[in-house]
Protein backbone atom coordinates (compact mmCIF):
# COMPACT_ATOMS: atom_id res chain seq x y z
CA UNK A 1 0.00 0.00 0.00
CA UNK A 2 0.99 3.89 -0.97
CA UNK A 3 1.85 5.57 2.23
CA UNK A 4 0.11 8.73 2.87
CA UNK A 5 2.23 11.57 3.62
CA UNK A 6 -0.32 14.42 3.83
CA UNK A 7 -4.15 12.98 5.31
CA UNK A 8 -7.37 15.01 6.97
CA UNK A 9 -9.40 14.12 9.80
CA UNK A 10 -13.07 15.20 9.72
CA UNK A 11 -13.98 15.65 13.07
CA UNK A 12 -17.60 15.97 14.13
CA UNK A 13 -19.32 15.50 17.67
CA UNK A 14 -21.24 12.27 17.01
CA UNK A 15 -24.70 10.86 17.57
CA UNK A 16 -26.14 7.20 18.54
CA UNK A 17 -28.33 7.91 15.29
CA UNK A 18 -26.04 6.27 12.87
CA UNK A 19 -28.25 8.17 10.20
CA UNK A 20 -26.08 11.58 11.20
CA UNK A 21 -22.64 10.15 10.27
CA UNK A 22 -23.76 10.31 6.18
CA UNK A 23 -23.23 13.59 5.45
CA UNK A 24 -19.88 13.86 7.36
CA UNK A 25 -18.93 10.50 5.49
CA UNK A 26 -20.37 12.35 1.95
CA UNK A 27 -17.89 15.22 2.98
CA UNK A 28 -15.01 12.53 3.54
CA UNK A 29 -16.05 10.69 -0.29
CA UNK A 30 -16.22 14.52 -1.95
CA UNK A 31 -12.70 14.88 -0.80
CA UNK A 32 -11.77 11.28 -1.67
CA UNK A 33 -13.54 11.71 -5.21
CA UNK A 34 -11.15 15.30 -6.31
CA UNK A 35 -8.35 14.19 -4.00
CA UNK A 36 -7.52 10.47 -4.04
CA UNK A 37 -4.00 10.63 -2.91
CA UNK A 38 -4.83 12.57 0.02
CA UNK A 39 -5.77 10.09 3.15
CA UNK A 40 -9.15 11.32 5.20
CA UNK A 41 -10.61 9.68 8.05
CA UNK A 42 -13.91 10.77 9.68
CA UNK A 43 -13.93 10.93 13.60
CA UNK A 44 -16.06 11.75 16.56
CA UNK A 45 -15.65 13.58 19.85
CA UNK A 46 -18.23 11.06 21.51
CA UNK A 47 -21.17 8.88 21.07
CA UNK A 48 -20.10 7.14 18.09
CA UNK A 49 -17.00 5.37 16.71
CA UNK A 50 -14.08 6.05 15.98
CA UNK A 51 -12.53 8.77 18.34
CA UNK A 52 -9.52 11.02 16.99
CA UNK A 53 -7.41 8.67 18.78
CA UNK A 54 -8.36 5.53 16.84
CA UNK A 55 -8.41 7.82 13.20
CA UNK A 56 -4.79 9.11 13.90
CA UNK A 57 -3.64 5.97 14.91
CA UNK A 58 -4.58 4.35 11.77
CA UNK A 59 -3.11 7.29 9.20
CA UNK A 60 0.05 7.03 11.13
CA UNK A 61 0.33 3.19 10.56
CA UNK A 62 -0.25 4.31 6.79
CA UNK A 63 2.82 6.13 6.76
CA UNK A 64 0.99 9.98 7.25
CA UNK A 65 2.97 12.48 8.16
CA UNK A 66 1.41 15.48 8.47
CA UNK A 67 -2.65 15.36 9.60
CA UNK A 68 -4.78 18.33 9.24
CA UNK A 69 -7.75 17.81 12.35
CA UNK A 70 -10.66 20.39 10.48
CA UNK A 71 -13.69 20.11 13.11
CA UNK A 72 -16.86 20.01 11.24
CA UNK A 73 -18.43 22.42 13.70
CA UNK A 74 -20.91 25.53 13.15
CA UNK A 75 -19.86 27.34 16.33
CA UNK A 76 -16.97 26.78 18.74
CA UNK A 77 -18.41 25.76 22.03
CA UNK A 78 -16.95 23.77 24.71
CA UNK A 79 -15.29 20.96 22.68
CA UNK A 80 -13.74 22.73 20.08
CA UNK A 81 -12.48 25.91 22.72
CA UNK A 82 -11.50 23.36 25.20
CA UNK A 83 -11.50 20.33 24.82
CA UNK A 84 -10.23 19.46 21.58
CA UNK A 85 -6.81 21.82 22.08
CA UNK A 86 -6.01 19.62 24.86
CA UNK A 87 -6.80 15.89 22.98
CA UNK A 88 -4.63 17.67 19.91
CA UNK A 89 -1.61 18.47 22.17
CA UNK A 90 -1.81 15.01 24.10
CA UNK A 91 -2.16 13.26 20.73
CA UNK A 92 1.35 15.62 19.16
CA UNK A 93 3.17 14.19 22.06
CA UNK A 94 1.99 11.12 21.94
CA UNK A 95 3.24 10.78 18.27
CA UNK A 96 5.98 13.58 18.14
CA UNK A 97 7.22 12.58 14.82
CA UNK A 98 3.09 13.36 13.08
CA UNK A 99 2.90 17.26 12.24
CA UNK A 100 -0.40 17.94 13.77
CA UNK A 101 -2.61 20.86 12.83
CA UNK A 102 -5.79 21.77 14.23
CA UNK A 103 -7.96 23.74 11.79
CA UNK A 104 -10.58 26.36 13.20
CA UNK A 105 -14.02 25.11 12.94
CA UNK A 106 -15.28 25.05 9.25
CA UNK A 107 -18.58 27.12 10.52
CA UNK A 108 -16.06 30.33 11.42
CA UNK A 109 -14.65 30.00 7.38
CA UNK A 110 -16.72 32.86 5.68
CA UNK A 111 -16.87 31.21 2.81
CA UNK A 112 -19.24 28.08 4.42
CA UNK A 113 -20.32 31.49 6.49
CA UNK A 114 -21.64 32.95 2.91
CA UNK A 115 -22.93 29.24 1.16
CA UNK A 116 -25.48 28.99 4.61
CA UNK A 117 -26.81 32.39 4.08
CA UNK A 118 -27.01 32.13 0.60
CA UNK A 119 -28.86 28.38 0.98
CA UNK A 120 -31.31 30.07 4.10
CA UNK A 121 -32.18 32.70 1.77
CA UNK A 122 -33.06 30.84 -1.32
CA UNK A 123 -35.69 29.28 0.70
CA UNK A 124 -37.66 32.23 1.26
CA UNK A 125 -41.25 32.21 0.35
CA UNK A 126 -42.50 35.96 -0.80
Amino acid sequence: MQQAQAAIILLAHGSRDPLWRQPIEAVAAHIRASQPLLAVRCAYMELCEPGLPAALAELAALGAARISIVPLFVGAGRHVRDDLPRQVQALAQAHPHIDLRLQPPIGEDDRVTALMAEIAASTTIY
